[in-house]
C-alpha cells in the first residue's frame, strides 16, 4: 500500500508512524481553500462576462462548462504525471499552471476577446485539477487510515470557507465597477470614450486576477522551500512488464470501491452543482424573492457547508465514514422531496439546509473510493477527479426538465444522484479487492 516518507527533522506530534505532519496539513490545507475561492469566484465573473459581451444565458454557461471540462480532460495525465514526479512536485506543478490560467486573464481582457478569456479558464481548472489530483489523496494518507476522511473533511471546511468569502471579493473588486456592454460601446462615437470604456471593462478583472497569479506563483515557492513527507506508492514487482496508461487504469478500476465512487464522485458534485446553479432563481419562484434578497440567502447554503466540515472533522473521529455519507445522503433526499411539494418558507429552508448536509460527502466519498488502493492510489485519485466533470452534465440536464415541467420539479434529477449516493454509502463502498489483486499489484 502506499507509505509515507517522512523529511529529515520532522516534527513530533503523533501519527500512525509516530511523526507529527502538522505543518504539511496547514500547508495543505491553504490549497484547499484557494481552490475553492477559485471556483467560486467564476459565479461573478459570469454575470460580468455576460454584460461586456452581451451573451445569452447559454453562451454564459461555456464558462462552468469549460472549467469543469478540464477535470475530464486533464485528470488522468495529472494522475500519470503525480505518479512520475511525486505528489510534492505534482502541488508546484498545478500551482504554476493555476497562475498561468490568471495571468491570461490579463490578455484576455485587453483584448476583449471571450475565447481567450474560455482558455483561461480552462488552464486554470486544468492546473487545480492537478491540485486535487496530488493534495486529496496526500491529506488522505498523511496520518491515521482510520482518521483520513476526518483529516479531509477538515481541509475541505477550508475549501469551504473560500466558497463563502469569494462572492463578496468579487462583488467588491469586480461586479462593483460601472461597466460598458459590448453593444453600448458599439453605438459610442467618440473614439476617446470608447478606449476609456474599454480600459475600465479591462481593468476590473486584470488587477484582481494578476493578484491571484502572484498568490499562486508565491505558493508553488513556498512548497518548493517547505519540507513535506514523501508519500511512496508501492512499485511494480521486479521485472515486470512496464504497463502502458489505460492499463493502469484498467486495474484501478478493478477496485469495485472504487468504481463505484467514481460514479458516485459524478452523481455527488453533478447534484450539488445542479442545486447551487439554480438556487436564486428557485427562490424567486417559490417565495417571490428579488434576485437580490434570494442571493442574500446563498450565504445560508455555503456557510452551512462550511460549518457541516467542521462538525463533521469532529463526528468522523469515531464514527464510520459510510455511514455517516449514507446518513446524510439520506437527509438530503427527504430535504429535496420536501421542498419539491412544498411552497414558500418551506420549501426554501429545506434547500437551503442541503448545504450543511451536503458538507461531509466529497471527501467521504473520495477517502472511501481510495482506500486499500496502494500503488493504484494516484490513478484513482485521477480517475475520481475525473468524475468531477459531472459539474458540467447534471445542471445542462437539470435544466432541460425545467424547462419541460418547472425548476421545482426539476429537481428530481438531482434526487437520483443523492440516491446513488445513499446506495454508495451503505453498501458500495465496501473495499472489497478483485479477485486475484492485491494492494502491490
Amino acid at each position: 500500500m502506499a507509505s509515507i516518507s517522512p523529511p529529515a527533522g520532522s516534527g513530533t506530534a503523533s501519527t500512525h508512524d509516530g511523526k507529527s505532519y502538522t505543518p504539511a496539513l496547514v500547508a495543505l490545507t491553504s490549497l484547499f481553500f484557494i481552490w475553492g475561492f477559485m471556483t467560486c469566484l467564476n459565479d461573478i465573473l459570469i454575470p460580468h462576462l455576460k454584460a461586456i459581451f452581451t451573451l445569452n444565458y447559454a453562451q454564459a454557461a461555456l464558462v462552468q462548462f469549460v472549467f469543469f471540462l478540464a477535470y475530464f480532460i486533464v485528470s488522468m495525465p495529472s494522475g500519470v504525471i503525480v505518479r512520475k514526479i511525486g505528489y510534492k512536485i505534482g502541488i508546484v506543478v498545478g500551482l504554476l499552471v493555476a497562475g498561468l490560467g490568471c495571468l491570461l486573464f490579463y490578455p484576455a481582457a485587453s483584448m476583449q476577446s471571450y475565447a481567450v478569456f474560455l482558455v483561461a479558464f480552462f488552464i486554470l481548472a486544468s492546473g487545480i485539477t492537478m491540485l486535487q489530483v496530488a493534495a486529496n489523496p496526500y491529506v488522505a494518507i498523511l496520518g491515521r487510515p482510520e482518521t483520513a476522511s476526518a483529516r479531509l473533511n477538515l481541509t475541505q471546511a477550508f475549501n469551504s470557507f473560500g466558497t463563502t468569502i469569494a462572492p463578496w471579493f468579487g462583488s467588491v473588486l469586480i461586479l462593483s465597477v460601472a461597466i460598458k456592454s459590448a453593444d453600448e460601446i458599439a453605438k459610442m462615437a467618440d473614439p476617446a470614450l470608447v478606449q476609456a470604456a474599454l480600459r475600465t471593462n479591462a481593468h476590473a478583472v486584470q488587477v484582481p486576477y494578476l493578484g491571484l497569479a502572484g498568490v499562486f506563483v508565491l505558493l508553488a515557492v513556498f512548497f518548493v522551500i517547505m519540507k513535506l513527507p514523501k508519500i511512496v506508492e508501492e512499485p511494480q514487482e521486479a521485472g515486470a512488464r512496464h504497463e502502458s496508461t489505460l492499463e493502469l487504469y484498467g486495474k484501478t478500476l478493478k477496485y469495485r470501491h472504487l468504481a463505484l465512487g467514481t460514479v458516485g464522485i459524478f452523481f455527488y458534485v453533478g447534484g450539488e452543482v445542479a442545486i447551487g446553479s439554480f438556487l436564486v432563481n428557485y427562490m424567486k419562484d417559490v417565495v417571490g424573492f428579488t434576485t437580490a434578497v434570494a442571493g442574500q440567502y446563498l450565504m445560508f447554503y455555503w456557510g452551512g457547508a462550511m460549518v457541516g466540515r467542521f462538525i463533521g472533522s469532529a463526528v468522523l473521529r469515531f464514527a464510520k465514514p459510510a455511514q455517516v455519507l449514507g446518513v446524510n445522503a439520506t437527509i438530503v433526499c427527504l430535504l429535496l422531496v420536501t421542498t419539491m411539494v412544498t411552497r414558500g418558507y418551506v420549501a426554501m429552508w429545506s434547500v437551503l439546509l442541503i448545504g450543511l448536509f451536503n458538507s461531509i460527502m466529497f471527501p467521504n466519498i473520495f477517502t472511501l473510493a481510495i482506500a486499500k488502493l496502494g500503488r493504484h492510489t494516484s490513478s484513482g485519485s485521477a480517475l475520481l477527479c475525473m468524475a468531477i466533470v459531472g459539474g458540467a452534465i447534471v445542471p445542462w440536464v437539470t435544466g432541460k426538465f425545467a424547462d419541460i415541467v418547472s425548476l421545482q420539479y426539476a429537481f428530481v434529477v438531482p434526487l437520483v444522484c443523492y440516491l446513488y449516493v445513499v446506495y454508495y454509502g451503505f453498501k458500495g463502498s465496501d473495499p472489497v479487492l478483485p479477485a486475484g489483486v492485491s494492494t502491490s499489484d
